[in-house]
């Protein structure tokens, strides 16, 4: 599960890492760049949850190997497009392969964690470590042989679908990803969507650096491409350590200490980012991606034991819709670089991770029922109900 969802989320990161070319090659502006951002992610959040709906009402195991071809198969035509409207086609199309996939993904890795944070973190891990190689994917494919190569940026698609498509047979017989528990416990609402508030200002800072971080980075130490790249891989590789901490420290300190302290120390990072001048920029850019990224599972888990009668659901918000909705700050950002510059575009992401930890204060450490479940086996073989 965790190495398929490294191969579904390189095409999360492989869109960011896209942006530079699109810039030299079709001669984007900021704000048409941005919007190709936005374009995966717009719909994304819109059907993630939709998704997340179906999952709770019906066992679909058969998304996961759709999906992932489905994500590969609109980035691999990105470069092929001839017009810009074709490009935010496709893209989109690779955005709703990647909505389709999470929250299916997520109920069957909850189940196989039975409650462990540490485990989750793994499978975080995953797609946090698909977001760290797309940038050298992208560099390696597009770099040497332009947009017009992009259709080799299929083969993670292909091998994910394998990985999905066996996890889905060693699963066969055995209820792993069950429909919506009426004994599950009650939902609390209220703190849900506090937590969705925080995760959203999350999202717009770290969707607003994916975009624009290898941009900024060749401005502010005069480097070459090699300059911007390597930024926008600090930014994502901080996700292989900060996930699985972030599960580690949770069953130490508590998912609530983690978030909160991560939070403020991504306040601080930012600023870094955005006002420190030099090769510095990297170690605050290394800080930063560990204040975003610590938190990253434990957001997950969250919402789902604040919604223990709706795992899915829960999933498709916290990794899809609130995460999402940053895509749609990236035009703002582009817009205003434009009018501007680049710098003064990026300052208003210090204030987001503190507007986040405002939100998280006064709230309380759910139950975790994955926690108290017992681990699937041959004597569970309840037929599953067509609905709920």
């Amino acid at each position: 599960m965790s190495l398929g969802h490294a191969c579904v989320d390189v095409y999360q990161g492989a869109v960011a890492a896209l942006v530079p070319f699109f810039v030299a090659e079709r001669a984007y502006t900021y704000a048409a760049a941005s919007g190709v951002v936005l374009a995966a992610s717009l719909l994304s959040s819109v059907v993630q949850p939709l998704f997340g709906a179906l999952t709770d009402r019906w066992a679909m195991p058969w998304l996961l190997p759709l999906s992932a071809l489905t994500g590969g198969a609109g980035v691999a035509l990105s470069g092929l497009t001839g017009s810009y409207a074709l490009t935010l086609a496709v893209v989109a199309l690779s955005g709703i392969g990647v909505a389709a996939y999470h929250p299916e993904a997520a109920r069957a890795a909850r189940v196989a964690a039975r409650g462990s944070h540490t485990a989750m973190g793994w499978f975080s891990l995953g797609g946090n470590v698909g977001f760290a190689l797309a940038p050298l994917l992208v560099a390696a494919v597009v770099a040497t042989g332009g947009l017009g190569a992009s259709p080799l940026l299929i083969v993670p698609a292909v091998v994910g679908a394998a990985l999905c498509a066996a996890a889905v047979r060693s699963a066969a017989g055995r209820d792993t990803v069950r429909p919506k528990d009426e004994a599950a416990g009650f939902d609390d609402w209220p703190s849900f969507l506090r937590l969705s508030g925080a995760i959203v200002c999350r999202s717009v800072v770290f969707v607003g650096l994916s975009a624009f971080v290898s941009l900024y980075v060749r401005q502010r130490t005069g480097g070459a491409e090699v300059a911007g790249t390597a930024a926008l891989c600090v930014l994502y590789a901080g996700g292989a350590v900060g996930t699985v901490a972030g599960g580690r420290l949770a069953e130490r300190y508590g998912r609530l200490t983690v978030v909160r302290r991560a939070y403020a120390l991504s306040v601080l990072a930012v600023a870094g980012v955005v006002l420190v001048p030099g090769p510095a920029v990297f170690l605050f850019v290394a800080l930063t991606s560990a204040g975003l990224y610590v938190p990253f599972s434990l957001h997950v888990t969250l919402g789902q034991d604040y919604l223990p009668r709706r795992v899915g659901t829960a999933s498709g918000v916290t990794l899809g819709l609130a995460v999402s909705v940053g895509g749609s700050a990236a035009p703002v950002i582009g817009a205003l670089a434009d009018a501007t510059d680049l710098r003064t575009a990026l300052v208003p992401l210090i204030a987001l991770p503190a507007l986040g930890r405002l939100l998280l204060c006064g709230l309380r450490e759910p139950a975790s029922p994955g926690a108290a479940a017992p681990a699937p086996d041959s004597s569970d073989r309840r037929p599953r109900p067509a609905s709920a």
